[in-house]
């Protein structure tokens, strides 16, 4: 019975782990220095907002709630995320004060009124590249049927003047103050995913060196780790992209965003040689059935090549590889060599041909980026 609670206690406890750590990263991100400037810049807008509103002529003064509105739906951690964002606000709003005095040409503020404003708004939002749009357009006929009532001229008027206001201020703060460049994260993003690469290059070689199966096999169940860590590359490439977009830091933090996509390409074909590789040697160890086979005679050379293009990959973009590569093609070199002799044999080496070729493109694509930076 002891035994029982005890085992019972490992789950939970490992339950309680995972929960910590996933509220600590949660915490660490929402405290993340980016963040921390778009919500004092959010803040800023939204007060600066708050100031100027009561200062619109005519009605619009009456309505100053709707010009913080307006900056803080404008507020994205891009430049060029604002912009469009801003902009797409506006237009919904137009495009929602429009379908709520169609509908208030016929009748006044009541079910049907609110329902015909509502599923109306969201089926104009339903355009093709509305992007935030689709949002604004049923809530602001909302609020301007609701609202406006009797006024709805009026209030309509004010509402878009303020929101208008709004994202201009909104904009020009995220624009003047700080306006984010997300290049550092390129370069995080590539080291990740190429001592990924390498640590699963590393941990194949050592299982050459084991007994086979060998005792540890985690490492032919990373394809989707593998997927994920290239997936973040792509992603910080593109939010770079966009962070340098009408981004006047722009100019004084000089980088060449074409190589940085060249480069990209470069990791995703060397990822999928790296889950090719980890395919073909999971397949030779663990399926009889597969037809594909390892030699013993040529473990501790494939061993060696896999150790060599690891080292190849790890320090491209850190170091000059130039030796490393020499190094990696040697060792291929040799294990080219052992395949005419196990060949002899009339073993089949299909299985470290096919590792031996996916290791020969991965130094030649390291070779080719490198010497093209």
């Amino acid at each position: 019975m002891a035994a029982s609670s005890r085992s019972g206690t490992y789950p939970a406890r490992e339950t309680l782990s995972k929960a910590r750590s996933s509220a600590l990263s949660g915490l660490r991100k929402a405290v993340a220095r980016s963040r921390l400037e778009l919500a004092g810049k959010t803040a800023l807008a939204a007060g600066l907002a708050w100031a100027v509103a009561p200062f619109m002529p005519g009605s619009a003064a009456h309505y100053p709630y709707y010009a913080p509105l307006g900056a803080l739906v404008t507020m994205y951690p891009t430049v060029a995320d604002s912009a469009r964002k801003g902009l797409q606000s506006l237009l919904g709003l137009g495009l929602g004060i429009g379908v709520a005095f169609a509908v208030a040409t016929f009748t006044g503020a009541n079910a049907a009124a609110v329902a015909a404003v509502v599923g109306l708004g969201v089926l104009v939002g339903g355009l093709p590249r509305m992007g935030a749009a689709s949002d604004w357009v049923p809530m602001a006929g909302l609020f301007v049927l609701v609202i406006g009532g009797q006024r709805a001229d009026t209030f309509s008027l004010a509402y878009l003047l303020q929101m208008a206001v709004g994202v201009g201020i909104g904009f020009a703060v995220n624009w003047l103050i700080l306006p984010p460049l997300h290049f550092q994260a390129i370069s995080l993003a590539f080291a990740r995913q190429r001592h990924a690469l390498a640590r699963q290059l590393e941990d194949m070689a050592e299982a050459m060196d084991e007994s086979w199966p060998p005792d540890h096999s985690d490492w032919a169940e990373r394809d989707e780790q593998l997927a994920r860590t290239a997936g973040e590359v792509r992603q910080a490439v593109h939010r770079a992209e966009v962070s340098a977009r009408a981004n006047p830091r722009r100019r004084r933090h000089p980088r060449d965003l074409g190589e940085d996509l060249k480069d990209l390409r470069a990791v995703e074909r060397l990822t999928f040689q790296v889950q090719d590789i980890t395919d073909v040697l999971a397949s030779a160890i663990w399926e009889e059935r597969a037809g594909t086979t390892v030699p013993p005679e040529l473990t501790r050379e494939l061993g060696v090549a896999l150790r060599a293009s690891s080292k190849v990959v790890r320090a491209w973009g850190e170091d000059d590889v130039d030796g490393l590569v020499e190094e990696a093609e040697g060792a291929l070199a040799v294990l080219s060599t052992g395949f005419a002799e196990v060949i002899s044999r009339d073993v089949s080496v299909n299985a470290t041909a096919s590792v031996a070729m996916s290791l020969r493109r991965m130094v030649q694509i390291v070779r080719s980026r490198s010497s093209a930076r």
